[in-house]
């Protein structure tokens, strides 16, 4: 009776083993989040948006002073105008040469002095026009770079989300690279979490987990995308990254979340 009673309580505590889960917790995170600076050293000159706005892609969040940038645009568009005019001028040259070559020609009094000064002049011309032709596509040039320097005064969103820091304000003098906004994109997230050194035995890629938000009673499941190969020296933990679908507008960044991993029991008969 009394080994019955014992072989009950092992197969009792063995399905219970068997059935055991990992508990760890982490954090809701968004993979993908951009940090916003500036390319060109000025000041600002508008600001669009601020913490907390919805953006879409492509939406100006900050102006800067264009003054200088301006200048270069009107210079730019000032030498495409002459170049287009000698352009023009050469043209007409070269018309007015094949009239009177026609002109001669119907009366009767094109000889070889007067075809040869008709070339001469025709060649001259086609060297003036070829020049200017070579002024007009720089000039055209010289205007598609300015055009690129402005746009980069207009500071655009890379991707819709939300904006999470802001580091700038009308009037503040921004160098290039300097971070001016922080936007996360909330329809992309993950839960980052820490696992023990000891119990990195029982983790594998792709393996599916229980997790839970319990903030907003939101349980999914979701499965382990990496394991980050770089260990917490103080700590002896390893990072990983869970993926999830987001089924819930409630979920942001920042929230505290359980994970269960399932171990198996074959680790046990180690």
């Amino acid at each position: 009776m009394l080994k019955n009673l014992i072989l009950t309580i092992f197969l009792l505590l063995s399905v219970e083993v068997s059935a055991f889960d990992l508990p760890i917790t982490g954090t809701v995170v968004s993979y993908n989040q951009k940090m916003i600076g500036a390319r060109y050293m000025g000041y600002i000159k508008h600001i669009y948006f601020d913490i907390g706005d919805s953006v879409e892609r492509e939406d100006t969040l900050w102006e800067m002073e264009s003054a200088e940038f301006d200048i270069l645009k009107s210079q730019a568009d000032l030498a495409l105008e002459q170049a287009n005019s000698i352009v023009d001028m050469y043209q007409t040259r070269m018309n007015t040469i094949k009239r009177q070559r026609k002109t001669l020609a119907k009366q009767g009094m094109f000889n070889s002095e007067d075809m040869q000064n008709l070339d001469m002049t025709a060649d001259n011309v086609q060297a003036g026009l070829a020049s200017a032709q070579v002024l007009v596509k720089n000039a055209a040039s010289k205007i598609k770079q300015v055009a690129t320097i402005t746009g980069y005064l207009e500071i655009k969103a890379p991707n819709a989300g939300i904006i999470v820091e802001k580091k700038i304000r009308v009037g503040d003098l921004v160098a290039p690279g300097m971070l001016g906004m922080i936007i996360v994109d909330l329809d992309h997230l993950q839960i980052e979490s820490e696992v023990a050194e000891s119990d990195l035995k029982y983790v594998n890629k792709f393996q599916k987990v229980k997790i839970s938000i319990p903030s907003i009673n939101y349980n999914d499941v979701g499965y382990i995308k990496s394991i980050v190969p770089s260990a917490n020296p103080m700590a002896h933990t390893f990072k990983i990254i869970i993926n999830f679908k987001k089924k819930s507008d409630k979920i942001f960044p920042g929230m505290y979340a359980k994970i269960l991993i399932k171990i198996d029991e074959t680790y046990y008969s180690n």
